[in-house]
This record gives structure tokens, C-alpha cells and sequence, in this order.
């Protein structure tokens, strides 16, 4: 669903804000920017002074508590809950130090444009995140969201949207994306969705089913039923599909899940192994691998259904790919040369040629979606996730686990998911790392987790 902006002008008369309080300007449907001596700016993988911003996000105020439709509650309740989540976004993202509302003042309805800026400085706050809630007719919910800087008394940033009672955790994630983008410079990445594979039972009997989350691990829903195999989904650029690999009596298939029906249909089917189904960036392609005969190679086929395309014909084994953000190359894994490196070629399968050359071997690459860096996995010893320039330069290391594989890029380019696998126990579990490779954490899910796949930006 896409989210409707409101003028914050018009919901300010709504909701009566006290004429002590209109002394701030109207916020327009869309957030201003400001000038650059209004805010900070900088990029995720600096080690600026902005990573240390104090930032209080109080709970949200609200004309009149009255229950909502929500799973929140009532008003103040659910305004309470909104605070709580943007503060997690913020938190778990290990570039800021947010102080959420529980042990906060919460702000009157009057103060939400006009911050009483003495007692938010009293508490050593630099940035201050206010925002109001209201419960319309029909359900819906208003919400207000709001960035000042505290010691320049100025207004960064602002925005409105009004949600179905659904939807009100996405407004909270598009505040989180407001703060954190006029704040580092970079593009949004909360609003957004995982698809992975949830796992369950022993380590030599797992149950393996499509599932899918947001961002940070909420309204999570079970998409198969585990009676056939699920691996390495991947979302369709336009969100409304899951592309995934999917065995039954040990035959492969491909399959093309439609997450607006709840129904799918069968792409693809081979009597041989089938590996790592990708989307272009179009939708309009699909990238596979075929072991036959000894060998592997990769091919695309049109997403709607038709004909093959080969576009490896090496000796050895070419799997997985990786469009670029502009479809016009593809970054894939091969063993042409002994051992498992990473290799690009044009869409066509024309201009093939390795890029990696440290020791060790190099596994399933993925093209960043700003297209700068190539994610992999590093296998010398332990398996660690690694980035390099597409042209395979600048080699780092961002985790230095046992098993770390399968990295996905956030939709800004700037954070990593992977999943780790224990040791002894087999147990899995995904976790993210941004490009500092500083910020690592577990994201919880309710069974073992494994080959997440970060969607775009929520339309």
C-alpha cells in the first residue's frame, strides 16, 4: 500500500494545537531540507561526531486517547509505541544514542510545533524527535512527525501520513527514515521487508518455509508450509512477488509467489539442480543455475515464462548471480580457475573475467544497490562477510565469526543481513552488519533463520 501524505498544516487545525503553539511555521506535505548550516550530514561508514548525537524521542502526543483499531491500543497508547519503535530503529542501527519514552517527559499536543527547547537541553538532548497521533473516522490513523535541532531551536525536518490501522508501524519506520536520513545524508532503509528461510528441527532433518517480516522483525507471517523445501528467496523489485528455489522428492523447482493473492506459480522445473533464482532489477528476467552433465552454467529467462538463455559455457561450476543495480552486468561465483572466486559479465554473458585474487575462496556475491561495492562471502577457514569494488578492489572484512554466509544488502547500500550458523549446535540465525563492520546484532526471529533477503524501499 502506498502511504498518502498529509499537510501537517491542515492537521495542525484539526487537532486544535493552542494558539500559544502555532508559532512554528506549517509544515508542508513534504519534509523541507533546509540549508546544510541548519543540520549534519555525512555518510553511514564515517566516523563523524553526528554517530554520537543524543537524540529524545518522547512518546507521541495526541488530541483525544481513544481506541484505534490498531494492536497498540488507544491513542496514547499507540503514540507511546510509536516513540518505542523509531527509538529501536535508531538504536539498533548503532549510529546515534536515542533516549526513548519511558524514561521521558511526554510533551502536550501544544508543544508538538513549538518544543520547549529548555527542557529537552536540561537533559543533554542535541536532536529532538516530536510527533502527534490521531484516530480519524473509518480507523485510519494521523501521524505527525517532526526533527528539531535543540541548541539551534530550529526545525530539520517534518512529514505527515495518515495509514490504515494495519499500516501504523510503517509510519513509525517512515518517522525513523525521516531522522536518519536528514541526519547522515544517506537514503532510508527502515520501511522496508525481509524474506528468509524460517527453520526448524534437527540439523540433518530441517523444515525449511518462506517467511517474511519487516525490518526489524515485526509482523512476521509464514508464507509455505514446510511439506516441501524452500530456499534463497529473493523479493520482485515492485514488492509484489517472492522468487524462490523450492524441492519436492528431490526435484527442483522455481517458483513466483504473489504476495497481493497469497498464490504462486511454478516458473521453472528441472530434473537437474537448480541454484539461486535472482530478479534483474526490471522484473522482467530471471537469473538461475543448471548443473548438467558434469557442469554448471548460468542462464535467464523472461520472469513472465519462455525460453532459456545461456550465458556461461565454461568448464566447471558457475552459479548464482547478482544484477547490477543498472542491469547491465552480473557478478556470479565460478570455479573455472580451481577454486570458487567472484567473476562479472555483461547481461549478455559477453565480457567475462575474474575479480577476486586474495587467498582463500569467494562465494555467492551480491551487487550492492548503489552499486559501489560487491558483498560475498570469504571462505579461508571460517566463513566471514567480506565487501570489495566491483572491479575487485579494496577487500574488508565486516564479520569474524565461525560461519557467516549469504550477505543482502539494505535498500540504501549501507547495512548487510547474513545469517550465521553455531557451531556444533547447527543452529541458525540472521544477523546485520553496517560498513563499518562496528554495529553487528541479532535480528530475532521466532525459529532459526536463514538466506534473508532485504527488499527495496515500501512503495
Amino acid at each position: 500500500m502506498t502511504f498518502r501524505l498529509r499537510n501537517l498544516a491542515l492537521i495542525a487545525l484539526l487537532l486544535t494545537v493552542p494558539a500559544a503553539a502555532q508559532t512554528a511555521s506549517p509544515a508542508p506535505a513534504t519534509p523541507p531540507q533546509g540549508t546544510e548550516e541548519s543540520g549534519l550530514s555525512g555518510a553511514v561508514s564515517d566516523d563523524s561526531d553526528w554517530q554520537n548525537l543524543g537524540i529524545a524521542i518522547p512518546a507521541f502526543a495526541t488530541n483525544a486517547d481513544v481506541p484505534t483499531q490498531t494492536s497498540a491500543g488507544n491513542t496514547a497508547a499507540l503514540g507511546f509505541a510509536m516513540a518505542g519503535i523509531i527509538t529501536a530503529n535508531l538504536q539498533n542501527n548503532g549510529l546515534f544514542k536515542p533516549t526513548g519514552p519511558a524514561s521521558l517527559p511526554r510533551p502536550a499536543l501544544g508543544q508538538i510545533q513549538a518544543p520547549d527547547y529548555g527542557t529537552w537541553s536540561s537533559r543533554g538532548a542535541e536532536m529532538l524527535v516530536h510527533g502527534f497521533v490521531r484516530a480519524e473516522a473509518g480507523g485510519q490513523i494521523t501521524v505527525g512527525c517532526y526533527l528539531y535541532d535543540v541548541a539551534l531551536q530550529q526545525n530539520l525536518a517534518k512529514a505527515g501520513w495518515t495509514v490504515p490501522p494495519a499500516d501504523w508501524r510503517r509510519a513509525a519506520h517512515k518517522c525513523a527514515d525521516m531522522v536518519y536520513s536528514r541526519l547522515s545524508g544517506e537514503s532510508p532503509f527502515f520501511d522496508s521487508r525481509i524474506a528468509y528461510i524460517a527453520e526448524t528441527g534437527p540439523k540433518d532433518r530441517r523444515l525449511k518455509r518462506l517467511a517474511i517480516m519487516d525490518s526489524d522483525g515485526a509482523n512476521h507471517r509464514y508464507l509455505t508450509t514446510g511439506q516441501t523445501m524452500a530456499l534463497t528467496p529473493r523479493y520482485s523489485p515492485d514488492y509484489k512477488s517472492i522468487l524462490y528455489l523450492s524441492y519436492y522428492n528431490g526435484n527442483p523447482r522455481v517458483f513466483i509467489y504473489n504476495l497481493e493473492t497469497n498464490s504462486q506459480r511454478l516458473l521453472l522445473q528441472s530434473r537437474d539442480p537448480l541454484f539461486a533464482p535472482r530478479w534483474s532489477p526490471d522484473g522482467k528476467w530471471v537469473l538461475y543455475s543448471v548443473a548438467r552433465a558434469g557442469n554448471t552454467d548460468i542462464y535467464k529467462m523472461p520472469a513472465a515464462g519462455g525460453n532459456p538463455i545461456k550465458l556461461t559455457d565454461s568448464p566447471g561450476i558457475d552459479i548464482g548471480g547478482s544484477f547490477s543495480p543498472d542491469g547491465s552486468r552480473i557478478v556470479f561465483e565460478s570455479d573455472r580457475s580451481g577454486s570458487q572466486q567472484v567473476y562479472v559479465m555483461n547481461a549478455d554473458g559477453t565480457g567475462q573475467k575474474r575479480i577476486s585474487f586474495f587467498g582463500g575462496r569467494a562465494a555467492t556475491p551480491e551487487w550492492s544497490p548503489r552499486g559501489d561495492q560487491i558483498a560475498f562471502t570469504h571462505i579461508a577457514g571460517n566463513f566471514r562477510i567480506a565487501v570489495m569494488d566491483p572491479g575487485g578492489a579494496n577487500l574488508r572484512y565486516l564479520t569474524d565469526s565461525w560461519q557467516d554466509e549469504a550477505p543482502t544488502w539494505a535498500p540504501n547500500g549501507r547495512v548487510i543481513q547474513f545469517f550465521r550458523t553455531a557451531r556444533g549446535s547447527g543452529r541458525t540465525g540472521i544477523w546485520q552488519v553496517d560498513l563499518t563492520g562496528r554495529n553487528e546484532r541479532k535480528l530475532e526471529t521466532p525459529v532459526d533463520g536463514s538466506d534473508p533477503a532485504w527488499g527495496p524501499l515500501r512503495p
